[in-house]
């Protein structure tokens, strides 16, 4: 039987830590108990915090910890929770960071939910290795840890020991995941059964909002901003661009680089694929019609780009996420 810690953080989103231990306590129990035969627990699972104590979640609810980390003999899976003040975390649960560290140098495997990525980051463990986040925390992760590889469209990542899942409900495709990797296939196919939830999702893409990436001190590449995005339906070649900022058009693609993390032609991309996005989600329009709104005149090309961005068709994205 693997024995699992989950480590609630301060004001954690209640379903990272919940989520997680349902799917847990029902592997190798709910099926059988469904199909008649004996109940064969896989996993024992402790939600664990710093001190003990109980906590509040962000939802207002309070959760009582069954003990503290220093009480947790040994654990062969570390699952860190989210938290939603990450600088109120990193800051103030520093004893989490060693103990992480102790029990991964003993051979725990540890896996962290949405923003609980940033506690197993502080803990350099990540540093050379991929990781995932939630989308909305993709820029303050990858200013705080520029040597862990970040790859925000992955859902889970899987570094042998160390695992990290994208938003908050991804817990639980993270759970079935590691049931998978520690029980089989068989048993993670009659988890993802018993709790009604798809195994083998693999992006967040289709979820995530573009950012838009304001976060910086460069006033002429926010007025370049403002203007894609406001005029987002024209073309700008960038030698005009440049020119009507007062700048070169080297010195201008480097300046955008380096403030936004794009290219222009790709940040124009970006917004332009959030409008499409909106209009598929609030619009009766064909593709053809959107295709032209934002700007595009090749659906063709603009279908490629959609997909590459979100993961899915145009078909498919209006079917999961039209107004009902």
């Amino acid at each position: 039987m693997k024995r699992v810690a989950i480590l609630a953080m301060h004001n954690a989103m209640a379903s990272t830590i919940t989520g997680p231990m349902d799917v847990f306590y029902q592997a190798g129990v709910m099926w059988n108990y469904f199909q008649g035969q004996e109940l064969t627990p896989l996993f024992e699972t402790k939600v664990v915090t710093i001190d003990g104590r109980s906590f509040r979640c962000l939802n207002g609810n309070r959760m009582v910890p069954d003990c503290s980390i220093r009480d947790v003999d040994s654990a062969d899976l570390i699952v860190v929770s989210s938290t939603f003040n990450i600088e109120k975390a990193l800051k103030y649960e520093g004893e989490a960071f060693e103990w992480l560290k102790e029990n991964h140098r003993r051979g725990a495997h540890i896996a962290t939910v949405c923003t609980g990525a940033f506690v197993l980051a502080e803990t350099g463990l990540l540093d050379g290795k991929t990781a995932t986040t939630h989308w909305g925390s993709v820029g303050e992760f990858r200013r705080r840890y520029p040597r862990v590889l970040l790859i925000p469209e992955r859902l889970i990542t899987d570094e042998g020991d160390l695992f990290c899942s994208g938003g908050m409900t991804a817990g639980m495709d993270l759970a079935i995941y590691l049931v998978e990797k520690y029980c089989g296939h068989e048993v993670a196919l009659q988890s993802s059964k018993t709790m009604v939830s798809d195994i083998g999702r693999t992006l967040q893409t289709p979820y995530a909002i573009f950012q838009f990436q304001r976060d910086h001190n460069d006033p002429q590449i926010l007025a370049v901003q403002r203007l894609l995005e406001e005029h987002f339906d024209q073309d700008y070649p960038y030698e005009e661009l440049a020119r009507r900022f007062g700048m070169s058009r080297r010195t201008f693609e480097r300046r955008f680089k380096g403030a936004t993390g794009d290219t222009p032609l790709i940040y124009l991309q970006r917004v332009r694929v959030e409008a499409a996005k909106h209009l598929l989600e609030t619009q009766p329009l064909s593709f053809d019609e959107i295709t032209y709104r934002v700007g595009y005149e090749d659906n063709g090309a603009f279908r490629k780009i959609f997909r590459k961005q979100t993961g899915l068709r145009p078909k498919e994205y209006r079917r999961r996420f039209q107004k009902l």
